[in-house]
């Protein structure tokens, strides 16, 4: 248990303790006591830790949250706890002044842990599914994949720090409408490159990735394929180009930063039986029905306004079938305790539909959960950017990490969260100044591996160490900032928002940037110094940690 959760579990008890005294006393009487609640206030000067417990009970006790508040203080018994002080703020609000001392013991929890500060066991144990960009492998990696890919893997990373045994997954869509144009595609311009004058489908996709890999075919196997029925022909011309496709995905997202535990096929669904198996259990649920020559599922019995197809008159399955059965598969095939999915906000309106069906087959939908992300704009120079060498086509995620790297790709796309808008200044990204959020975090860390190169023969950092001496404001900053980072873990996993730990290594880096700027590390008074080593290797371990969560370098040397 790490420092801030020993604190927040103590003043919970003191109050517990003195709520059960006010009540013995007969100031007031409640027939419920309410859970208790602290936060961390944001003004210093309202304490360590503050609760509302006495605005929770006026409609219980019959008095005013203030009295309330007062008959709590005179009961509650702070000597020998890490608690100071005690005060009413406001109309009712009890803050808590801790005893300086807990500061230090995080500088023994990050010496003594090293990489592993910061990580729980809260959720050990338990299986996590995270599905994200899933993009369709008709063609090349685009940019909203890139946004998508960055906060799925960190969410993966977050997951994992909290103990939860994760598994990355890539859902290929290698089957359906989407793979019959892109078939018919190939099949085109294979047919026009061989000399054969037929027309390009209006719909097909055009862009020069379909002809390169049709060249490269004809290299291979010539006009080999040229007799071969339509329909085969398109099979062994789809498998050529899709592998081609798939090895590009993974080489692209590998140099992302990103590599899958599973590429699970779409495919797979249909040869295995898995759609046929999920349709039966529609039916006996009583949850799908046929009309018009359609199988369509009852969405309306779980709060659609209207129900779904699932099966075409055609006898083509819908996006949305394979989708119950891929998740079936998740939850009651491979027993995922939790399945979390990355989706952009145009499929907003399907999870709903999607938690109704679950519910149909028997799969507790609360623990299927989908993290909406918003699109992002490219600027550079104040204008939007048009960035991509195959003109007129969507951005690629290799076009955008040449542009500015891995490292501000993956920091700036989450530095909102996923639910918001916002502008990726390419300019911006690249600039070595402090205005560059990410260099301003990484230069911190060079900064202090400089100091500590430099001073590596001067301090002996098995001695012990009075951490007593630091008592300045920007070392009591940096010690409350450096005890929050298991914390901000945990609601950062809790509230699926990656951009939280971006955010947390901004705030770390200002507080050691404000630290070095306002104290000398190197000095005469000999414990001091060494203190304060101690404390600048600390911020060197913590901001190694939370870069590596988010898959962004911690350089030595800028």
């Amino acid at each position: 248990m790490y420092i801030r959760e020993k604190l927040s579990a103590e003043i919970k008890n003191i109050i517990a303790l003195g709520l059960d005294k006010t009540l013995e006393s007969g100031a007031f009487s409640i027939d419920e006591k309410p859970e208790i609640f602290l936060e961390i206030p944001r003004e210093k000067n309202h304490g360590d830790y503050s609760t509302n417990i006495a605005m929770q009970l006026p409609k219980q006790a019959k008095k005013a949250p203030r009295f309330i508040a007062e008959a709590l203080i005179e009961n509650l018994e702070i000597q020998g706890t890490s608690v100071e002080s005690v005060e009413i703020a406001g109309p009712g609000f009890i803050n808590f002044r801790l005893k300086p001392q807990w500061h230090y013991q995080a500088l023994e929890e990050i010496k003594s842990l090293g990489d592993q500060y910061g990580k729980s066991q809260k959720h050990a144990g338990k299986t996590y599914n995270l599905e994200f960009i899933s993009a369709n492998p008709t063609g090349p990696m685009h940019m909203g994949n890139a946004r998508g890919g960055a906060i799925g893997d960190i969410l993966a990373s977050i997951a994992a720090w909290s103990g939860y045994d994760v598994t990355r997954e890539f859902y290929i869509n290698d089957a359906g409408n989407q793979i019959a144009k892109f078939g018919d595609s190939l099949d085109a311009r294979y047919r026009q490159l061989l000399g054969e004058d037929i027309p390009f489908p209006e719909d097909g996709y055009q862009g020069e990735d379909i002809t390169d890999h049709m060249r490269d075919f004809i290299a291979i196997n010539g006009n080999n394929y040229l007799k071969w029925e339509e329909a085969d022909r398109k099979k062994v011309l789809i498998e050529y180009a899709l592998n081609k496709n798939l090895d590009k995905m993974k080489s692209d997202l590998g140099a992302y930063g990103i590599n899958y535990d599973v590429w699970f096929s779409e495919q797979s669904l249909y040869d295995s039986g898995a759609i046929d198996e999920t349709i039966k259990v529609l039916k006996e649920g009583g949850y799908a029905y046929e009309e018009n020559g359609a199988l369509w599922f009852k969405a309306t019995a779980f709060g659609s306004e209207k129900d779904d197809v699932l099966i075409r008159a055609n006898g083509l399955p819908t996006y949305f079938m394979a989708d119950i059965a891929y998740h079936m598969n998740k939850f009651v095939d491979r027993q995922f305790d939790r399945c979390v999915n990355v989706w952009g906000a145009d499929h907003h309106g399907h999870v709903a539909r999607l938690k109704g069906a679950l519910t149909a087959v028997g799969v507790n939908a609360d623990n299927f959960e989908v993290v909406i992300m918003q699109l992002v704009r490219l600027l550079r120079d104040g204008e939007v950017a048009r960035m991509s060498k195959r003109k007129g086509k969507a951005i690629a995620l290799t076009d955008l990490i040449e542009e500015v790297g891995v490292d501000a790709t993956r920091f700036f796309f989450n530095l909102r969260s996923p639910d918001s808008h916002f502008d990726f200044d390419l300019d911006l990204a690249i600039e070595q100044s402090n205005d560059n959020p990410v260099f301003y975090v990484q230069y911190a860390h060079a900064r202090i591996c400089s100091i500590l190169r430099q001073m590596d023969e001067e301090v002996n950092m098995d001695e012990t160490v009075d951490y007593a001496c630091l008592v300045e404001k920007e070392e009591m900053n940096l010690l409350e900032i450096l005890s929050d980072f298991p914390e901000e873990i945990l609601v950062a996993e809790e509230k699926m928002d990656p951009s939280r730990i971006t955010r947390y290594t901004i705030d770390l880096a200002a507080g050691f940037h404000s630290f070095y700027n306002a104290c000398r590390v190197r000095v005469e008074d000999v414990e001091l110094m060494k203190a304060r080593v101690h404390l600048i290797k600390a911020v060197r371990q913590v901001l190694q940690n939370a870069l590596g969560i988010l898959g962004v370098e911690a350089p030595e040397r800028m």
